[in-house]
């Protein structure tokens, strides 16, 4: 499950996506804020992470904002959810950013817990690895998705 502050560094580069099409001016965090329905004062802290990493500047002045400096094409969803949320495995054995062994597992090759996840794990790493901004940008907005008939109910 991603945090919620990822959820919000997601919606303020979409935002930021959608300008890549454009003019490509900075955007003002109040803008930012207001068109990703994301509050201000967290969203203060989690640019300044992303620009950290190289994805968007900040541009000074009574034009400024931030924009982005890479293309959405290139920016990939596991590489924001590492730096957003920290190592994305289910399982300590299975990341593989900060891998750990588990303390109370005598032996990784036979560990029935870790062979079912790691199964799913890796399904799941092959799409998210194979997703960046752009595709998340242009996905719509409207989603079919209901969880109670998803689960059987």
């Amino acid at each position: 499950m991603i945090t919620q502050k990822m959820k919000y560094a997601l919606k303020a580069l979409i935002v930021l996506a959608d300008e890549w099409a454009g003019e490509q001016r900075p955007l003002q965090i109040e803008e930012i804020a207001r068109r990703s329905s994301t509050p201000k004062r967290f969203l203060e802290h989690i640019l300044i992470e992303i620009r950290r990493a190289g994805i968007v500047a900040s541009v000074r002045g009574r034009a400024g904002g931030y924009k982005l400096i890479r293309d959405p094409a290139k920016i990939m969803l596991s590489d924001l959810l590492r730096r957003i949320d920290g190592p994305i495995a289910p399982l300590p054995c299975l990341s593989r950013s900060a891998y750990q062994r588990c303390e109370d597992c005598a032996d990784e090759a036979s560990c029935r817990i870790r062979r079912v996840f790691a199964d799913v794990f890796w399904s799941y790493l092959l799409l998210i690895e194979s997703l960046n901004l752009a595709d998340l940008a242009r996905q719509p907005e409207v989603i079919d998705f209901d969880p109670k008939r998803a689960a059987g109910a």
